[in-house]
């Protein structure tokens, strides 16, 4: 896979070198990174965590190899998820189907967290509204929650009211989410009281972009991403190009 930092002008010796590389050569670094990563710790929001049960997801890309880096190009695109959850008005949402052939962004997150998921959706919002209607028309943006029993349809719509009223957000049996979270290399774990009596979620903190040329996920963003990154890439990720 292929990363690039925030100040574009910064070198990277490693991705420099596989750049420089053939076709096979740059499989074997991206195999090789993504099985490091899959070895770490999960990012957690509000707090950190390990994998429970010693359940990893297929790739883990939550933390750690590409750290610092805003986005990930996979040589390999994820596939998306069958994932037929409940949507905020109570009405069934078959991902694929409903995002098909569309430019989209998939966080798995919860409306109770204290810093991440709010920032990562605002600077998405954000970035979004810079679009010309045209394109924000064409960009589905899809939050799909970590914490089902307190997000309910209301209370994710409520939520989402506050970031962009056209944002869906998604809810279901966990066990569902964590399985469709998984496809993604995201690891998510049931929310739990920290020691503070404090009920937190701990998951992977990626948003994934699926291409509307190929339906695949094929750009990570860590949470380092601001808003003005969003808005730089957003026009290229619209038609389906590299950013």
């Amino acid at each position: 896979m292929r990363t690039k930092s925030s100040t574009s002008n910064t070198s990277n010796t490693s991705n420099n070198s596989t750049l420089g590389r053939g076709t096979g050569g740059r499989r074997a670094l991206a195999a090789v990174a993504l099985l490091a990563a899959s070895a770490l710790a999960l990012t957690a929001c509000g707090g950190d965590g390990d994998s429970e049960g010693g359940k990893k997801p297929v790739v883990d890309v939550s933390t750690g190899a590409d750290s610092g880096k805003v986005a990930t190009v996979l040589d390999k695109e994820f596939e998306k998820p069958d994932l037929v959850l409940t949507d905020t008005h109570g009405k069934k949402y078959d991902l694929r189907e409903e995002t098909k052939g569309r430019p989209t962004l998939v966080y798995f997150g919860y409306t109770h967290c204290p810093d991440i998921c709010p920032l990562t959706m605002n600077n998405i919002a954000v970035a979004k509204k810079a679009l010309p209607k045209a394109e924000q028309d064409k960009l589905k943006v899809v939050f799909v929650t970590t914490d089902p029993k307190r997000d309910t349809p209301a209370e994710l719509g409520k939520w989402l009211k506050g970031v962009d009223r056209d944002f869906t957000g998604l809810t279901g049996d966990f066990a569902t989410i964590q399985a469709g979270a998984r496809q993604l290399g995201i690891s998510i774990e049931p929310p739990k009281k920290d020691k503070n009596g404090k009920i937190v979620s701990m998951h992977g903190t990626k948003v994934i972009a699926f291409s509307p040329k190929t339906d695949g996920g094929y750009v990570l963003y860590g949470e380092g991403a601001t808003a003005a990154d969003y808005t730089k890439d957003l026009p290229k990720l619209i038609k389906g190009e590299t950013p």
